[in-house]
């Protein structure tokens, strides 16, 4: 019989972290190949505007995006909403790019 390593203890499922906008808690999706996508925005010299709209679309299942799109948000603070989620995610800018 071919082993198996069992690596259950060694993972973590406590689902996907939110953001919380006055009495809305908007679930974020944090999952691997997100988050990568998501990074590699980062990486790539800064976020375009394509980027910020995929990187929306990619980061906030539907759920919160309908929720967002109900709080009539200006595009700076829409702007400010999807960065904060991009930093949930995968942590301060300055950590994505190695600096300390």
């Amino acid at each position: 019989m071919a082993r198996v390593l069992d690596i259950t203890d060694r993972l973590t499922f406590d689902g996907n972290p939110s953001l919380k906008i006055r009495d809305k808690v908007l679930e974020v999706n944090a999952d691997a190949p997100t988050m990568l996508k998501v990074m590699s925005f980062m990486q790539d010299g800064g976020v375009g505007n394509e980027q910020v709209v995929e990187a929306y679309n990619l980061v906030f299942p539907e759920k919160s995006q309908k929720a967002i799109e109900e709080m009539k948000l200006s595009i700076n603070d829409w702007m400010i909403v999807v960065q904060a989620a991009m930093e949930l995610i995968t942590g301060p800018a300055s950590e994505t790019q190695g600096e300390a």
